[in-house]
């Protein structure tokens, strides 16, 4: 995630936060509490919330699965933009960050709405795969540990319906993916899942360059 549009100047980040933020208190509150932290970078921009929550608006979702939590914002910002039978799946390793997350949740009170898995992303999909099988989720947000960007997309398009919505987080890796000179494998696997889904029929997409790049496909 990013706390501001990549690119963007300080000038017009406030420009788009004085002009066209609706951000609830409990989400302003949560989003203070998590600058306090050593990783607040790792949170999700308001801005990019509310495009998150207005796009599962959009779609009619009311199954979303969101791989990586940190302190809840952006499960927090979909959920209370579901209807009120609308579920959000998460998952997290940290019990520190997830106990920040469940305490913002239950005072926007939306923590009935809300489970947070504590296990790794590949095998959080690979559960409900097992469950469910697959078709069965409206939206995947993708923003977990970047090096499986590749596995996670695989699982996700399995798992969403027809018609319903994968988000890939960071697909800008802060620009590194556009540096010849970046060979990591976190850079390089957003590389490769990018092109993949560029190259896949069975899904349309468009990378909307908010926060720090996010991919959206609509699986067909």
């Amino acid at each position: 995630m990013s706390l501001t549009t990549l690119g963007l100047s300080a000038t017009m980040a406030d420009y788009v936060r004085t002009n066209t933020l609706r951000e609830s208190e409990a989400l302003r509150a949560l989003r203070e509490r998590t600058a306090e932290l050593e990783n607040a970078n790792w949170s999700m921009s308001p801005e990019q919330g509310q495009f998150m929550a207005l796009t599962a608006q959009i779609a009619g979702v009311k199954s979303y699965l969101e791989l990586g939590c940190f302190t809840g914002y952006g499960a927090l910002s979909v959920a209370s933009a579901l209807p009120s039978d609308g579920r959000v799946i998460t998952c997290e390793r940290s019990e520190e960050y997830a106990a920040i997350a469940r305490e913002y949740w239950t005072r926007a009170g939306f923590a009935d709405r809300i489970e947070v898995r504590m296990e790794d992303a590949l095998r959080v999909l690979d559960k409900l795969l097992d469950e469910h099988g697959e078709g069965v989720m409206d939206m995947v947000f993708i923003d977990a540990d970047k090096k499986p960007y590749p596995d996670y997309y695989q699982r996700a398009v399995r798992l969403v319906r027809p018609g319903g919505l994968i988000a890939v987080d960071n697909a800008f890796r802060g620009g590194g993916v556009a540096d010849p000179a970046d060979t990591s494998k976190a850079t390089q696997a957003i590389r490769d899942v990018t092109i993949t889904i560029r190259d896949d029929d069975r899904v349309d997409m468009v990378l909307v360059p908010i926060a720090d790049g996010i991919i959206l496909a609509r699986k067909r």
